[in-house]
């Protein structure tokens, strides 16, 4: 089914819409908390809990033509919440590393005007992520998006590991100059 008749069902409050959204997108849903979490049963929650917040999202937000970044987000956030409300515990060190990784490159978010900022903040990176190649789009998006690993994305689209490695250190270094140049102190 496509994404327009699935926001249909959910605006006319028809619950065969969790249905359609689980059968179409619930693997890739689960894989993206798994990569955050690496626990699966958490995933399967993570899963559950944004149906549940897709359903009281639609409406007012009809993502029509963007729903599986609509809920792609949804999820993602959602097992951030839990990293964060778990990140004690060591299973967690993925999302950690990839923290300290973006942290040389993105401000501090820390002082109230740079939060106030956040939407300009997303636009320098959308802007940063279009001037690159394809092939560094799609390394970046799905080591930060959906975090996967080095291995993961080396193996998925057939490239050595020192080469996705060596990626992403120019990215993050590319992305600090961009972000600078916008006037984002880091």
């Amino acid at each position: 089914m496509d994404d327009n008749r699935i926001v249909e069902l959910y605006l006319s409050r028809n619950e065969e819409a969790i249905n359609q959204t689980a059968l179409k997108y619930g693997s890739k849903l689960r894989r993206i908390a798994d990569n955050i979490l690496n626990d699966i049963e958490t995933a399967k929650e993570c899963e559950n809990d944004t149906y549940n917040e897709t359903w009281n999202l639609i409406p007012p937000h009809e993502p029509r033509t963007y729903l599986f970044a609509f809920v792609g987000r949804i999820v993602r956030n959602i097992a951030l919440n839990v990293c964060k409300k778990n990140s004690a515990q060591k299973r967690y060190a993925v999302h950690c590393e990839l923290t300290q990784e973006m942290e040389e490159c993105l401000p501090a978010g820390n002082d109230p005007e740079e939060e106030a900022n956040a939407a300009f903040l997303t636009e320098q990176i959308d802007a940063f992520l279009e001037s690159c190649p394809k092939e560094q789009r799609i390394i970046f998006v799905r080591r930060y998006w959906y975090f996967d690993t080095v291995q993961e994305i080396s193996e998925k689209y057939g490239f050595s590991e020192s080469k996705v490695k060596v990626v992403l250190f120019r990215l993050r270094a590319a992305l600090k100059k961009h972000l600078e140049k916008g006037g984002y102190a880091i």
